[in-house]
């Protein structure tokens, strides 16, 4: 039987387990005022980085409600819908989509910052908002007097535009948390 070895002192280990051969040691780090700290680690926003990425997305969600409109204009007129619903994706009615999208987009990223410096999770309140704000925005052209064909596109391209602000929003978010140096 092998008897237990005290650590040299350049090791952080305790002493080696009685049973064990030297070879097969049980090392245990050893805990050291150094390596055990209460304090959690905070993390850092890096509002720059949060700020150009909520622009970028709001070029981006601005771009989708274009190209969806295109795509449903060119559906619409191809398909029997009437003149109706052909005419609530009237280029005027296109651009104050596009104009909506990136100011959602921007609303989405303030949110994001605010919950970031104030909030414990942010990025699961973050996602709530998000995702509420997208449902009701889908919801909403279905209880206008719009006819039904374009209420169901408009609904389709929102739900399309809020995905893509949640997904990129929650993503430039985690990005822009940096941790703490001490």
């Amino acid at each position: 039987m092998t008897t237990a070895t005290t650590p040299r002192a350049d090791t952080p280990y305790a002493t080696t387990h009685p049973f064990y051969a030297d070879d097969d040691t049980l090392r245990i780090p050893l805990v050291t005022p150094q390596t055990i700290d209460a304090r959690p680690t905070a993390s850092v926003l890096d509002a720059t980085r949060l700020w150009t990425g909520g622009l970028a997305t709001a070029a981006v969600a601005a771009l989708v409600g274009l190209v969806g409109t295109l795509v449903i204009r060119v559906l619409f007129e191809y398909a029997p819908v009437g003149a109706g619903a052909t005419r609530a994706f009237g280029t005027g009615n296109a651009a104050m989509l596009c104009l909506f999208a990136a100011v959602a987009a921007l609303a989405a990223t303030g949110i994001a910052h605010l919950l970031m410096v104030s909030t414990p999770e942010p990025l699961s309140y973050l996602g709530w908002i998000i995702g509420l704000s997208t449902a009701a925005a889908v919801v909403l052209p279905l209880l206008s007097s719009v006819p039904t064909a374009a209420a169901v596109a408009i609904a389709v391209v929102n739900l399309v535009i809020g995905l893509a602000i949640g997904s990129l929003v929650v993503g430039t978010a985690m990005s822009a948390r940096r941790p703490a140096t001490r």
